[in-house]
């Protein structure tokens, strides 16, 4: 398991009017990384936060073209599920992305995903605009990534982990903790992990916390 947590020591409070979006990469439901986040989530609501989970395996969504054309107004040309998508976890404080490893990396629809944020690449490094105009929702904006691979080989979340990391910066998101659980294979295999469903749920009571916030 790698574990970070940034998320300090925040005192617990009701966040009714907090959104989280769940991202449920998995195209396997009810697997181990689907009930981890299923935990989180129900965590967050009983802390009055809006949390929903969006299964990708459910959208028709297509990867990157590199067609370039997100650097002229920093969104995808493309029109397909991911847009709506995206625009959600735009208005979102808390941003959980659930997705295994398959075949040494992010199962391929976390990685489609993910290539499809290019288009905030663009806002901020070609257009130089943040993604989030909202300066306080902005530096209110955490998230928390969780996976599980079915092998116990040595760094097999160094890669995944990395474009996690990726994903979580170029949307303008404080990656909060990072729970990886190796030799996890079997769909409900986690739930005789040790430790690993509470683990999930005290965190994400920290997350669903007020993190401190400056005026803008």
């Amino acid at each position: 398991m790698i574990y970070s947590d940034e998320v300090g020591n925040m005192e617990a409070m009701n966040m009714s009017g907090q959104l989280c979006v769940g991202l449920a990469c998995s195209p396997r439901k009810d697997g181990n990384t689907d009930i981890l986040l299923k935990r989180s989530v129900k965590t967050l609501r009983d802390l009055d936060v809006d949390a929903e989970i969006i299964y990708l395996a459910d959208l028709k969504y297509s990867p990157c073209r590199a067609c370039e054309g997100c650097h002229a107004t920093g969104r995808c040309i493309v029109k397909d599920d991911a847009g709506p998508v995206f625009e959600k976890i735009l208005r979102a404080e808390i941003i959980i992305l659930a997705a295994p490893v398959f075949s040494m990396g992010l199962c391929a629809q976390a990685k489609m995903f993910i290539d499809r944020a290019q288009q905030f690449w663009a806002a901020r490094y070609i257009l130089g605009r943040p993604v989030v105009e909202d300066v306080r929702l902005r530096q209110a904006r955490r998230g928390m990534f969780i996976s599980c691979a079915g092998t116990d080989l040595p760094g097999v979340f160094d890669g995944p982990a990395r474009v996690a990391r990726y994903f979580f910066k170029i949307m303008d998101i404080r990656l909060a903790g990072t729970f990886c659980y190796s030799g996890v294979d079997k769909k409900g295999t986690i739930l005789t992990r040790a430790g690993a469903m509470d683990e999930i749920a005290d965190f994400s009571a920290k997350l669903a916390a007020s993190p401190s916030q400056k005026s803008s």
